[in-house]
């Protein structure tokens, strides 16, 4: 099989990571493409086998699966770009955000399975959360999609339509729970914790949070009262964070780019 990667930044580059850690295919399946060459050292970097190329007609000619990991804005250049060296039931796998399905099959044509997945960079630590939707696929191509994504942590199939409220909830979500994490580290530091000593007890109890939601199925509030006693540190804390508008500004800060 050959999979070829066009655009190797920090998405591109945290899937090919990711992939080759899980072991989801083996680095001489493989090719990568991209502008800068210092990009594509990053890759070899990853594993020596992987084939590198400034050339995108190069790695997309042949392929069974194509990923696009550029900027939306370059979207059309590249497809215009590889058009000439496609071929009928090649897998187009774009990451692009805001590039509906629609809009490149009108470029590369009807007659190839196309997918859009929305990612985040925990992929490159097998713990990203993956959005998958699929034009002109069929039922074993979506799962085969769906599967390589599962290994990079967790892949759903969505519609397109919901792709932009995933983005905000899961992609964005990256660097809000980061800002999370920041603040806490700053309240830490005021009371005398050493910054760097706050922020990894802070992150291991956000990935304990987090585990008792995906462990045990419950939900946010039934986890929040069983820590939560009348008069205690954790009410008086939630209520500070409330009457300075925690809740709110998360949620605004959600539904911003709706």
């Amino acid at each position: 099989m050959k999979v070829s990667f066009i655009g190797a930044g920090n998405m591109g580059g945290a899937i090919v990571k990711g992939f080759c850690l899980a072991g989801v295919f083996k680095p001489e399946e493989l090719f990568v493409a991209d502008a800068s060459e210092q990009t594509l050292n990053s890759v070899s970097e990853i594993n020596s086998g992987i084939f590198t190329s400034t050339s995108n007609k190069e790695v997309a000619k042949g392929a069974d699966y194509i990923i696009i990991a550029v900027k939306p804005w370059l979207m059309d250049v590249v497809l215009e770009d590889i058009k000439p060296v496609l071929t009928a039931g090649q897998t187009i796998v774009s990451i692009a955000a805001g590039v509906d399905l629609s809009h490149i099959a009108e470029v590369v044509g009807n007659d190839k399975p196309l997918f859009r997945v929305l990612p985040n960079t925990a992929v490159a630590l097998l713990a990203g959360m993956n959005f998958v939707s699929a034009l002109n696929a069929s039922k074993e191509q979506e799962e085969f999609v769906l599967g390589i994504f599962n290994k990079l942590g967790l892949a759903i199939s969505v519609p397109e339509s919901q792709m932009g409220a995933f983005t905000s909830v899961s992609s964005c979500g990256i660097a809000y729970a980061l800002r999370y994490l920041r603040a806490s580290t700053q309240g830490a530091v005021e009371l005398g914790i050493r910054p760097d000593i706050a922020q990894e007890v802070i992150a291991q109890t956000m990935i304990g949070a987090a585990e008792l939601i995906l462990k045990n199925k419950s939900n946010a509030e039934a986890e929040i009262d069983k820590v939560t006693t009348p008069g205690g540190w954790t009410i008086k804390g939630l209520n500070a964070m409330e009457q300075n508008g925690f809740s709110n500004a998360v949620i605004q800060g959600i539904k911003a780019n709706r």
